[in-house]
């Protein structure tokens, strides 16, 4: 699957726009990573348990924004782009979404 945040494919022909497709998760911290979270916030420096999540979260999205492009017929993905909210502060909800396409290459 060929995915591009731009709106257009570069040595590509989009031959059919399919429409607008979406991967959604959402992600809580465990007890441990929100006290941790809490102390690095006093004393500083990188939350790495939430960048770990957040990582995960984004791959998570990316591959279910695939699935559903692949169910559909597509080949591409056009336009990609992450979005995130937090969800009454027990979790946080990545989407990632695109317009799902069928491309030839030129």
């Amino acid at each position: 699957m060929l995915i591009s945040t731009m709106n257009d494919l570069p040595g590509y022909r989009i031959d059919e726009v399919i429409g607008e497709v979406f991967g959604l998760t959402v992600r809580s911290r465990g007890m441990k990573g929100q006290v941790g979270a809490s102390l690095k916030s006093v004393f500083g420096g990188e939350l790495g348990s939430l960048t770990t999540m957040l990582h995960e979260g984004r791959q998570e999205g990316i591959q279910r924004l695939v699935e559903e492009a692949e169910s559909k017929g597509a080949n591409a993905i056009i336009a990609m782009r992450f979005d995130t909210s937090e969800m009454m502060n027990m979790g946080t909800e990545i989407c990632a979404y695109g317009t799902a396409c069928k491309v030839t290459k030129l």
